[in-house]
């Protein structure tokens, strides 16, 4: 006997419709997630839809033979029967399908060393906790990339009917620390995608990336890491023209149908400008060092401030070309969380050796007891964590989290869809 999955995608469709709460009696049933409820029709209850104007009724009809057989059936005016009946079954497939993928458990795969044909990739629960609320970016930016990403759900026919392969790419550049990872994670995220990993490190030679793509599923984000990096090592045992491939091309077209291609570098002027064009690469986003609107951000994030009496005092300090990575200031920030006093004058004096350019600042951790911190907290004096010795603040948390500080030549557009120009001009999304 052959499975009807229309059956199972009508089943998760009227679990879903508003009517189905209003009924006098349901069946209430826990679902695959932590605090999941499933709502279900009991034998031979009915229960009312509605589709463009029209009311149609569906019966969770059960017969007591021996094989228990379970059906749906549904009931329609004949009059409206030749108008909505297609549309509706076809609402009901999307609806379902996108019900499916909110509630699917999303897995991040890693590739392993295989010297076999058969599966490389091994999967681990993703539980990331980066949102596109939680990422310090710049709001106009946010919402147009958050705009970009549910125009590409909606755009499966129309990249069909251009004779191309359902993808999109996006490049993140920009110095370690400033947040690229964790918009990946937010992007799987929000789009409820699962994420390849691929470590470049690990494959064999170009014949094995192909393999690495032919095993990746639809609608999953797949990522590159540290790409510059990569086509800079001479020992490399993928080659260019096997990365470029694997971009954008034949098996690409064949097989990367409703996946998001991800690339990060630390910095791009010096990659070979084929991997950078249109097509392989749709759209670049710049992450810069932090500026006082991804402070904010991160305030509220890391110590529930939004607004504070030493704000404008930082605020000048960025304005003044000072600058840090979301990363050494949200280590700051985590270090002193019990005291958003603290914790921002720490952020003010790593701004101000940075600004006047005397090099690194100096953090020495003294692990108190709760007691001696609040006994001290807010009262001017730098204790707790962090104590203000020296020239202060930021010298071994860079030793700790290996951050390594580039600073830019010249400004980029945060978010272009074509590679720099040579008159240093970009096109904006």
């Amino acid at each position: 006997m052959q499975t009807n999955h229309l059956y199972r995608k009508v089943s998760i469709y009227l679990s879903s419709i508003a009517s189905i709460e209003d009924s006098d009696f349901i069946n209430l049933f826990t679902g695959k997630k932590t605090h999941d409820i499933v709502l279900h029709l009991d034998p031979n209850q009915v229960v009312d839809d509605y589709f463009i104007g029209t009311r149609v009724s569906w019966i969770n009809e059960e017969k007591n033979d021996t094989n228990r057989c379970r059906t749906f059936v549904l009931k329609i005016r004949r009059a409206d029967k030749r108008k909505i009946l297609r549309p509706y079954l076809q609402h009901i497939h999307i609806t379902s399908d996108e019900l499916e993928q909110k509630k699917k458990d999303v897995k991040l795969y890693i590739n392993i060393d295989s010297h076999e044909q058969s599966r490389q990739w091994r999967s681990v629960p993703f539980k990331h906790p980066s949102t596109f609320d939680t990422i310090a970016m710049e709001s106009d930016l946010k919402n147009k990339l958050k705009s970009d990403l549910e125009s590409f759900l909606k755009a499966k026919h129309y990249y069909h009917r251009l004779g191309r392969a359902w993808k999109r790419s996006y490049l993140l550049y920009g110095p370690s620390g400033t947040g690229k990872s964790s918009f990946v994670a937010a992007i799987a995220n929000f789009l409820g995608y699962d994420v390849y990993d691929i470590d470049l490190s690990r494959v064999l030679d170009d014949s094995d990336m192909k393999m690495l793509l032919l095993q990746t599923t639809s609608k999953s984000v797949i990522l590159i890491e540290d790409l510059d990096r990569f086509l800079m090592d001479k020992s490399a045992k993928v080659s260019l023209s096997g990365i470029l491939n694997f971009m954008d091309g034949v098996l690409n077209a064949c097989c990367a149908d409703e996946r998001i291609m991800v690339y990060t570098m630390n910095c791009k002027e010096h990659v070979d400008p084929a991997v950078l064009r249109p097509g392989r690469i749709d759209v670049h986003i710049h992450f810069p060092l932090c500026d006082f609107s991804a402070f904010k951000t991160l305030a509220n994030n890391y110590l529930g401030v939004k607004d504070h009496k030493l704000f404008p005092q930082v605020e000048e300090f960025f304005q003044t070309g000072a600058s840090l990575s979301p990363a050494e200031i949200g280590e700051l920030m985590i270090a002193n969380r019990n005291s958003p006093s603290r914790a921002l004058k720490s952020v003010i004096t790593a701004l101000q050796t940075d600004g006047d350019g005397r090099g690194s600042l100096n953090i020495r951790r003294q692990w108190t007891d709760n007691s001696s911190r609040k006994s001290t907290e807010d009262s001017g004096e730098q204790s707790g964590v962090f104590s203000k010795e020296g020239v202060n603040a930021m010298k071994d948390i860079r030793k700790l989290y290996g951050l390594l500080r580039l600073k830019s030549r010249k400004k980029s557009e945060s978010f272009d869809r074509t590679p720099d120009s040579k008159d240093g001009q970009s096109c904006g999304l």
